[in-house]
């Protein structure tokens, strides 16, 4: 209900004129709400587009670990065909002492034992990391909490890291197959032999 402004008698809804007094009443208009400017939604990305960008991004991982400097116009190509087996030792973990000591005057061969000696350098530093880690792991998971399935997943992880070394492994001897010298992934670039 309302009342009329000028005497304050009761009046019914809708009513233009105070059946008492006769004066005009003004009838309040409904408050318009303006509503809030809302912000674009953007779609929910599809489970192809998901995938297109997932791959786009592999794909650019890929591009960048597999774009590695190749120096193959470096060294003699006959030297390369006749030292391959020695050049394929370099990969084999320990056996790169092979070629280190018994072709020792092939550049090629020089190459791809460099980079077997820094993948056997990482392996061996990575191996002691994985055992200190793994012993503090089993000390406080597995022995002070009693958590043997976190301590079981977090070791099996530290593990799986192993397949990186033996992938360059892969890539190097594939290289040496194809009597290229390129360097290998992450750690081509370092040199250890002269």
């Amino acid at each position: 209900m309302a009342y009329c402004g000028k005497c304050g008698n009761q009046i019914d809804e809708g009513v233009k004129f105070c059946p008492a007094c006769g004066a005009a009443l003004q009838v309040a208009q409904p408050e318009t709400v303006q509503p809030e400017p809302q912000q674009p939604v953007q779609p929910e990305p599809t489970a192809e587009e998901r995938l297109q960008e997932a791959t786009k991004t592999i794909d650019s991982v890929a591009q960048k670990l597999g774009n590695t400097a190749d120096h193959s116009a470096e060294y003699d190509k006959t030297d390369a065909e006749a030292n391959k087996v020695m050049a394929l030792l370099s990969y084999l973990g320990i056996l790169v002492l092979v070629p280190i000591f018994a072709a020792k005057h092939s550049a090629y061969v020089r190459f791809h034992a460099n980079q077997g000696v820094v993948l056997l350098l990482g392996m061996i530093g990575y191996s002691i990391a994985d055992g200190i880690v793994t012993a503090i792991l089993r000390a406080i998971l597995y022995k002070v909490l009693g958590l043997w399935s976190i301590y079981s997943m977090c070791s099996s992880i530290i593990n799986l890291l192993y397949v990186g070394f033996t992938v360059l492994a892969i890539i190097g001897i594939i290289n040496v197959l194809n009597g290229r010298a390129m360097d290998l992934p992450i750690i081509g670039k370092y040199r250890v032999l002269k």
